[in-house]
């Protein structure tokens, strides 16, 4: 039964072009190394491992970064102890008008005392800002570092230059050092990311990307069992570049320094642009759909492949879009909008209702907690 399942799974028909087997790649000339798909197993002990480092550099790096920058941890405001809105709170974080009203009645107070005790009880759960911190500088960290080495790698490889070359020979591509450590730190963190989610700090697209973490584990797996390395490392290459500056600006926004955070999200945007709304469609999608198909021809995984990069490229589209219209206000309005999927509750929100009574001048004053605009996530990561 299990043989049976493995020997579907693993078809030639859907996995290799015409007439390439498995026995071909398991007997590769001496002195070169072909990947094994059992070498993505390596990644989760990594992932483990890299846990592990990104615990140790947040403590040790981040946090006394932080503290330099005076970014403190901050104790949020306690909501007043009671039962029975608590026993709510843990089944429904944010009751609805039903509820509201069956509260109202049950403890006679306020509907207004009862959203604000909730809103507070929200909020005492969420991390500080120098979580926030101590998080993007570990991104910031390994996307800059992942960059720099793959980029090292690919400068001295002839398919950086010629694409062409990505399909010479495939799939008899030998594995290299270089691909190999790329692809598994890759794999690993992404790895990690997935099951850190649970714990990082929660957004409202939570769903959204652990489905992104699950689908960047499937193409990197996918392209490494399939050997397509070359195609690979350029696509992992071409989306580090822009997350370097995403996390950039975010880190200067924890820290406060909002023109140099309106400053790095432009870069970002910019970069963004370059990298995925040209780079990668132009250079890298047209080598794997048109240059292997006249080189290498299409066969089953490939169909699924280049489908799977053209979603991508559609989910870029609609990320620069969004991504565009904060830059916008950036420049026309001096700092960067309010992220849609911030997860901090400004208390002063409840200032708006108690406030409404007075006059419209009144009303019209800024609170201090809405100067300083959030870029709360990673919306736009990969």
């Amino acid at each position: 039964m299990t043989s049976s399942i493995s020997a579907w799974f693993w078809s030639e028909r859907f996995w290799l072009p015409e007439n390439v087997t498995w026995a071909d790649l398991e007997r590769p000339p001496p002195g070169v190394e072909y990947p094994r798909a059992r070498h993505i197993l390596y990644a989760l002990p990594l992932a483990v491992g890299v846990f592990l480092l990104r615990v140790l550099f947040e403590r040790l790096v981040a946090k006394p970064c932080a503290h330099i920058l005076q970014i403190e941890a901050g104790v949020p405001r306690q909501a007043q102890p009671n039962a029975v809105l608590e026993k709510v709170y843990l089944s429904k974080t944010t009751p609805d008008t039903r509820q509201l009203e069956g509260l109202r009645k049950q403890l006679d107070w306020d509907e207004r005392k009862i959203q604000r005790w909730f809103r507070v009880r929200r909020n005492q759960d969420r991390p500080s800002l120098q979580k926030k911190f101590c998080e993007s500088m570990w991104r910031f960290t390994f996307y800059l570092g992942i960059f720099i080495y793959g980029l090292q790698h690919l400068w001295v490889s002839p398919w950086m230059w010629d694409t062409r070359k990505c399909w010479y020979n495939y799939p008899f591509q030998p594995l290299s050092p270089g691909q190999f450590n790329h692809y598994e730190a890759e794999l690993a963190f992404y790895w990690s990311l997935m099951f850190s989610q649970f714990i990082d700090i929660k957004r409202k697209d939570f769903m959204i990307m652990l489905v992104h973490h699950l689908a960047t584990i499937f193409l990197i797996t996918f392209s490494y069992a399939n050997n397509m390395l070359r195609a690979g490392t350029l696509v992992m290459c071409v989306h580090d570049a822009s997350d370097i500056f995403l996390e950039a600006a975010k880190l200067a926004n924890y820290a406060k320094y909002q023109k140099l955070c309106d400053g790095l999200f432009i870069v970002f945007s910019i970069s963004f642009f370059l990298t995925r709304l040209v780079i990668y469609p132009f250079w890298v999608v047209y080598s794997v759909l048109v240059e292997s198909w006249e080189i290498v021809g299409p066969y089953q995984a490939w169909w699924l492949l280049n489908g799977l990069l053209l979603v991508l490229q559609t989910l870029h589209i609609i990320w620069f879009y969004l991504i565009a219209r904060i830059a916008i206000k950036a420049i026309f309005k001096g700092k960067v909008a309010k992220d849609d999927r911030s997860d901090i509750e400004s208390s002063s929100d409840e200032e708006v209702y108690s406030n409404s009574s007075k006059s419209p001048i009144q009303n019209l004053k800024p609170k201090d907690s809405n100067h300083t605009s959030n870029l709360n996530g990673e919306t736009y990561d990969h």
